[in-house]
């Protein structure tokens, strides 16, 4: 036990260090180290989507198709959302700063690092000319929708699932990253499966497909919400919930850090990732998607995935984009 609390302080004294790095200080969430609030399906975060999404009324993985060749950096479209972004002088991407290999702090830096970082400094890159003219402003899992709605940020990468609730209030940009839920429990437990979780407090992210999917998935599992999924992570070390519940890459970079844990073999959904973005701002969505379309074709995605997440695997080929019109 005195082992697994001190694998949780050195992640957070790791992963946790606020201020540093460019970014905004991120905002005070609750104590992990807190008991875990046990959650019903009648909590905002399960609650069911809408009935768009329910009736399966779209393609989540469809985006708006790039016009054109990409303008030249420094060079945005007079009155485009990309010529506001380089007439601020910075581009604001909302992004974590707990999830390893995505997004989180070098704990010999205090500077934020990671696949999802450097997407993001490859859009500054297009718009300016100039990857560091970038803004990283750390904000937690239920926080991503609000901050684009309010205009906080102009994009989150954030390991964010499109769905066809989602869509309806933000646009999305074509996928960038194809993950899967997953299970995570301590190398002892007897859960060998999603069909074990009856009784079983399985945590995940307030206001993530996560936890939503726990209700549908294992009805009889009992939800648990934290701020974040690192947040679940310290409650299964402390032993105060019997899983955690999300994406597998997320997951991963858990196991990487505490080998005291393992991964249930069964992915069980489908979590394709985006870019998301202010529901009026098309313009932006086309100009990020003609960005990935480049990255595709010249070799940076895979660069950038060999260089963050070779651990996961070989190297796949980048999610193929798909556009709705």
């Amino acid at each position: 036990m005195r082992a697994r609390l001190a694998v949780a302080v050195a992640l957070l004294s790791a992963l946790v260090l606020a201020g540093c790095g460019g970014s905004d200080t991120p905002p005070p969430g609750a104590n992990p180290a807190e008991p875990a609030r046990p959650v019903g399906v009648q909590d905002p975060a399960v609650l069911p989507t809408s009935s768009a999404a329910a009736a399966g009324a779209c393609n989540p993985r469809a985006s708006y198709r790039p016009t054109g060749a990409l303008p030249a950096a420094g060079r945005m479209p007079s009155g485009s959302a990309m010529a506001r972004i380089q007439q601020a002088g910075r581009l604001v991407v909302g992004v974590d700063q707990n999830n390893f290999r995505f997004g989180y702090r070098d704990p010999k830096t205090g500077n934020l690092v990671g696949f999802e970082i450097d997407l993001a400094r490859e859009l500054a890159k297009a718009i300016f000319g100039s990857p560091d003219k970038v803004l990283f402003r750390a904000i937690t899992t239920a926080d991503r929708e609000k901050a684009i709605q309010e205009g906080r940020v102009d994009v989150v990468i954030r390991s964010m699932t499109m769905n066809c609730d989602r869509w309806e209030r933000i646009n999305f940009s074509t996928e960038y990253f194809s993950a899967g839920q997953a299970i995570m429990v301590t190398r002892d437990s007897p859960i060998k499966g999603i069909k074990d979780l009856a009784g079983k407090k399985v945590c995940a992210a307030t206001g993530s497909t996560s936890i939503r999917n726990i209700a549908a998935k294992a009805p009889d599992a009992v939800p648990v919400s934290a701020p974040d999924a690192l947040d679940c992570l310290v409650l299964l070390q402390q032993l105060q919930v019997d899983a955690v519940s999300t994406d597998d890459a997320i997951l991963a970079g858990f196991a990487e850090q505490d080998r005291g844990t393992k991964i249930l073999p069964d992915r069980f959904t489908e979590e394709p990732y985006g870019m998301a973005v202010k529901k009026e701002s098309v313009d932006l969505v086309r100009f990020v998607n003609g960005v990935l379309e480049r990255m595709r074709a010249d070799g940076t995605w895979t660069r950038l995935y060999n260089a963050w997440l070779s651990s996961l695997g070989s190297t796949p080929q980048p999610p193929a984009p798909q556009y709705r019109d």
